[in-house]
C-alpha cells in the first residue's frame, strides 16, 4: 500500500502550549487517518518531530509499504536526510525513533513543502491547541 504523510507541529510560544499532528492520504487523495495529540508545554522543534512519529507510527500500523513524507519544516528534512545534525540532547532520541521507523518501509520519500500545502495537518494542530485551550479554561 502507497501513501502520503503530512506532519506538522506547533507550539503558542517556544517553549509553549504544543501539539503535534499527522495526516495520512492514500494515492486517491482519500483520507486513511488523522492523529494528533496534545504534547503540554514543549518547543515547536519537539511538536514538529512528535508530529512526524505520529505519522510514521499510524504507516506502520496500517501496513503501508511506499511513503512519501511531506514536511512544512525544513530543519526536520534537513536533520532527516543528513543534510543536518541533532544537535539538541531533547531531539536525538526523537530523531533516533524516526530513523528506527523509516527502516520499516520499502521505500520512502522525504520533501519539504510549502505550509499552504501542509494544510491538513496544521488546521489539525490549531484543532488540538485549541481543543486544550477550551477544555483548560472551563
Amino acid at each position: 500500500m502507497d501513501a502520503t504523510l503530512f506532519a506538522d507541529g506547533g507550539s503558542r510560544g517556544n517553549p509553549g502550549p504544543a501539539a503535534s499532528a499527522a495526516v495520512l492520504i492514500d494515492p486517491s487523495g482519500e483520507l486513511l487517518e488523522e492523529v494528533g495529540a496534545y504534547l503540554g508545554v514543549a518547543t515547536n522543534n519537539v511538536a514538529e518531530w512528535t508530529a512526524l512519529l505520529l505519522g510514521l507510527e499510524a504507516a506502520t500500523k496500517r501496513g503501508i509499504r511506499r511513503l512519501k513524507v511531506r514536511l512544512d519544516s525544513e530543519l526536520v528534512v534537513k536533520q532527516l536526510r543528513g543534510e543536518y545534525r541533532v544537535k539538541h540532547a531533547g531531539l536525538q532520541p526523537l530523531h533516533q525513533r524516526a530513523l528506527r521507523l523509516l527502516r520499516g518501509f520499502a521505500e520512502v520519500e522525504i520533501r519539504h513543502v510549502p505550509r499552504k500545502q501542509n494544510a491538513l495537518a496544521d488546521g489539525l494542530v490549531n484543532r488540538v491547541l485549541d481543543q486544550e485551550a477550551s477544555a483548560s479554561a472551563k
